[in-house]
Formats: structure tokens, C-alpha cells, sequence
């Protein structure tokens, strides 16, 4: 759905965007990580075809940026990182507006107008004045205009930013909810728990170069070379250590405190033989679980905290 090769741009001395390839596919929910500067901003408004690439080239839905200007407008939906000025309008003629720069039929507009609003859960505020609502309203509002079109795939530049923690919270379910209905959504962020629950891919990138890309799971077998299974025990931490140090499916073991942490392989499905080697060693276990993918141990192990 959305593919970069090359991807380039130079402002004067300054290089943004460095040489990015990534590939998106249909149904991915591609987490586009990196501190402020590194160049998310760039590359999604050069997805969007609002700046034009210095080298390389990309496309979305097959569509080259560059030469398919109309066809990329037509199938993404831009959500940028600053609301803009609306003054003096209310949010169905917002939505309106939008529909009709998008040359949607007028006898459609009130349906299409009414359904975006159910799904942000905005039709409270359809006759409100947009500069009357709050910044996490003006934000689905904006989600919203992003999808009269019922675009294939949403560019989202810092869709939570700025948000309070309930607001947050009502915008990652919206988000989530998107990915059920089938959207291909690229969504950019330095907050990294908005992105952990429903992001299957990332990219990670720092002064505008593009560290690592792919799955969450692939990126951490790369990282750590196994899957991490963290077993805390009622007594002799040294004793389960030793124990499970012996056994076959284990790769190595760390011990901290009467916490034990097991590296097995990726490939192995089912974990409980190690669960039943500890008690007929006579462990005490008090919990035996697999450590989540942690997008932050990700992103500090990656990154060197440079800036542009």
C-alpha cells in the first residue's frame, strides 16, 4: 500500500529525510517512531504529495507521488500534526467543506457528514462552532474530516499530541477501531504507549535516517535473539537459575533478585515443559509468564539520542 525507495529530502544544507525505503502493507498499522525532528513530518507530508521528494521516489496504492498527484489525494487520508484555523464554522460545515473539495455528491454529503461524526462520536457537536470545542474533540474532528472520503490508507502525523489521558485513551480506541474496519493507517508518534497496543509493524528513524522497519516481534528476535520467559520464584533464585541453565530448550539465563529471566528460541510454541522442570526440581514458582514487546526497550536499544 504505501511504498518508499530512496526517499529524499533536502532542505538547503539541512537533510531531512535520508535515502527512507519502507514497505506498508494492506492492513498494517505501521508505528512511525522517532524524537521530534527526525523527519516523520517530512516523509508522511511527502506521502501526501504536499512536498515534493529531493531524490528517490514513493508511491501509495501503486500511485507515484510525484506523477499520480490527483490518484495519491484520492486514496489517502491526511491527518496533519496542527489543527489549522476554522473560525466562524460550524463542525458539519466543516465536514461539508471537505466533502465537497473532495467532489463528493451533495445528496450524499449528509449521510457520509452524519456517519463520520457516529464513528468519532462527535454528532453531539454537529451545530457546535469549531473553535468552541476542545483540542481532543478538534482532533477527532479532524480524524474525521480525514475520512468523508472513505480513504484506503491514513497518514497520521501526532494524532494524540497534546491530548489529556482520557482523550488519549478515545483516540487509540478510534484508531483501533479503523484497523477493524480494514484501513491501512500510517501513524507517526515520540509517545510510544500510544502505539504499543495496536501497531503490528514500525519504523524507527533519527536524523532523518530510517534505523529499522518491520514486524514488532522480528525486530525483537533481532534484538534480544529470543523470546524471554520471566519466572519469579518463592526461594533459592540460585537453585531454579541452576535448573533451568541445564535444560535443553533454554538458550541462557539471567537472574536478578528472586526474579529469573529464560531466553528460549522464537520458534518454540509451547513453554510449559520448562514450567514442569521447575516443580519436579522442587522450585517454588510464584509466576511464570513471556515479557511483552516493549516498544521503549526497542527504541532506546536502537537509537543514540542525536537530533538534527
Amino acid at each position: 500500500m504505501i511504498k518508499t525507495v530512496g526517499l529524499s529530502k533536502r532542505f538547503g544544507e539541512l537533510t531531512a529525510v535520508d535515502g527512507l525505503d519502507i514497505e506498508i502493507n494492506e492492513g498494517d498499522i505501521f508505528g512511525f517512531i522517532g524524537p521530534n525532528g527526525a523527519g516523520k513530518t517530512t516523509t508522511i507530508k511527502m506521502l501526501a504529495t504536499l512536498v515534493r521528494p529531493t531524490d528517490g521516489y514513493a508511491e501509495v496504492c501503486g500511485y507515484n507521488v510525484i506523477k499520480h498527484v490527483d490518484d495519491v489525494k484520492r486514496v489517502i487520508g491526511y491527518m496533519p500534526d496542527f489543527f489549522g484555523v476554522y473560525d466562524d464554522m460550524k463542525v458539519w460545515e466543516y465536514l461539508d467543506f471537505f466533502a465537497m473539495a473532495y467532489k463528493i455528491d451533495p445528496g450524499r454529503r449528509p449521510r457520509i457528514i452524519d456517519d463520520v461524526l457516529e464513528l468519532t462520536d462527535l454528532m453531539v457537536k454537529k451545530n457546535d462552532y469549531v473553535e468552541a470545542l476542545s483540542r481532543g474533540m478538534k482532533q477527532r474532528l479532524c480524524l474525521a474530516k480525514t475520512l468523508v472520503h472513505d480513504p484506503k490508507v491514513l497518514l497520521l502525523d501526532e494524532p494524540a499530541s497534546g491530548l489529556d489521558p482520557r482523550a488519549r485513551i478515545e483516540m487509540r480506541e478510534l484508531l483501533s477501531e479503523l484497523r477493524r474496519m480494514g484501513k491501512t493507517i500510517l501513524i507517526s508518534s515520540h509517545i510510544l504507549t500510544e502505539l504499543s497496543d495496536f501497531c503490528n509493524t514500525i519504523g524507527i528513524i533519527e536524523q532523518g535516517k530510517l534505523l529499522v522497519s518491520g514486524p514488532v516481534e522480528e525486530i525483537m528476535k533481532q534484538l534480544h535473539g529470543a523470546r524471554v520467559i520471566e519466572i519469579k520464584v518463592k526461594s533459592d533464585a540460585d537453585g531454579a537459575a541452576a535448573a533451568l541453565e541445564g535444560h535443553e530448550l533454554v538458550e541462557r539465563v539471567e537472574l536478578e533478585g528472586e526474579t529469573i529471566r529464560a531466553y528460549v528460541d522464537f520458534d518454540l510454541e509451547d513453554t510449559s515443559p520448562l514450567m514442569e522442570h521447575l516443580v519436579s526440581s522442587g522450585v517454588r514458582v510464584s509466576s511464570f509468564a513471556e515479557l511483552e514487546v516493549d516498544l521503549e526497550d526497542i527504541f532506546m536499544r536502537i537509537t543514540k539520542g542525536a537530533v538534527q
